[in-house]
């Protein structure tokens, strides 16, 4: 699947998108398989709370299953105005 990093989260991967395999089953279970890769990762993903997620383009919640997503999507949250 494609991973896409937004902002602050890129800066700190350094990376702006990836392709990833993964056996996660949710959200939540590709935060800490990308944690457990390195520093970068770990760093980025320190704290889930200050982070929003959209699985194929639609907002979700870090619980959300991944079977049949294509892309995810990590960001800060967004302001409005």
């Amino acid at each position: 699947m494609d991973i896409l990093y937004f902002a602050w989260v890129r800066e700190r991967i350094g990376l702006p998108r990836e392709q990833v395999e993964t056996s996660a089953a949710t959200v939540a279970d590709l935060v800490e398989e990308l944690r457990a890769r390195e520093e970068r990762y770990a760093a980025a993903f320190a704290d889930p709370s200050a982070l929003r997620v959209a699985l194929d383009q639609e907002l979700s919640e870090f619980d959300a299953p991944l079977a049949g997503v294509r892309e995810v999507a990590f960001f800060p949250p967004m302001t409005g105005g």
